[in-house]
């Protein structure tokens, strides 16, 4: 892409592909495209469409583990998650599963994955195999849009500023490290040829540029712990009040999970949210796609 704004902004006709708008910020549900079997121009369509509205919905894909990675290195490397170990016949692959009666959710806090990592991830997709009867919904939250959402004043004050970014929340406030609990990633790490994907504390720019896109979004989820440079008594206001103002209802749209449907989303411009609502057993396959240094 040259940077412009041309993909989001006036009319596109799609030839391959149907592209439903699911909420007014963003968000869209694509029909006529087999993930199994994707040739190039419908690729490009998607990914066209997929920078358009940030989160893509994919319903009734049958597809086995080896194409859901195919498809996913389109996009580009894969990610690793630094305490989660992949499936063991598909490493790239994270399962994620809650069984009935369990009190943990992967995932119940807005964020963007991969944040604290020097080289924060570019993309997720989450792929359905088992879903509840009801609920375990997934939210959306258009960072564009909160950014385009604060006061002149505001951008101006916070322009330059950085966060600073951690991956083990919970060993900072004295609970038990992510590491401990789940048993690190060093099977993992002995395969991952870039060690810096493996890192989790970094500061990223607050106001983080689209490299694709060019558009200017908020960049902040629940990872980000501080401003650099702020004392914490100066920091946590202003950090409360973007938070809260990131994930104002009309920046969101939801998506529903039945088994088949495959959801991408793109974490440069997006935070996420899984809705903790459900008591019974779900299944998930994850691929997070790696990439660059935020600027």
């Amino acid at each position: 892409m040259d940077g412009s704004d041309t993909v989001v902004s006036g009319p596109v006709t799609y030839n391959r592909i149907e592209v439903t708008p699911i909420a007014g910020t963003m968000g869209a549900e694509i029909t006529g495209a087999n993930l199994a079997d994707l040739d190039d121009e419908t690729y490009g369509e998607l990914y066209n469409a997929w920078l358009r509205y940030q989160v893509v919905v994919f319903r009734d894909q049958d597809i086995t583990p080896d194409e859901q990675l195919a498809f996913a290195l389109r996009f580009g490397k894969i990610h690793h998650h630094p305490y989660m170990k992949g499936m063991d016949d598909h490493p790239d692959i994270l399962e994620i599963i809650k069984e009935a009666g369990d009190n943990y959710t992967f995932g119940a806090a807005w964020h963007t994955d991969q944040m604290f990592n020097p080289q924060p991830a570019k993309a997720t997709m989450l792929y359905a195999k088992e879903t509840p009867s009801a609920g375990g919904d997934t939210m959306f939250s258009n960072m564009h849009d909160a950014y385009n959402g604060l006061s002149d004043a505001m951008k101006e004050m916070l322009s330059d500023v950085k966060t600073w970014c951690v991956g083990d929340r919970f060993k900072l406030s004295g609970k038990s490290a992510r590491q401990d609990r789940y048993g690190g990633n060093k099977a993992m790490a002995s395969k991952v040829k870039d060690p810096g994907n493996l890192q989790t504390e970094s500061a990223h720019p607050l106001f983080r540029t689209h490299p694709e896109t060019g558009r200017i979004a908020l960049y902040i989820g629940n990872h980000a712990q501080t401003f650099e440079g702020f004392n914490d008594a100066e920091a946590e206001p202003l950090m409360q009040f973007l938070r809260d103002h990131s994930i104002r209802p009309e920046f969101t749209c939801r998506v529903n999970w039945k088994p088949g449907t495959l959801t991408l989303w793109d974490n440069r411009c997006v935070q996420h949210y899984a809705v903790p609502d459900y008591n019974e057993r779900r299944r998930m396959h994850r691929i997070t796609i790696a990439g660059d240094t935020p600027f």
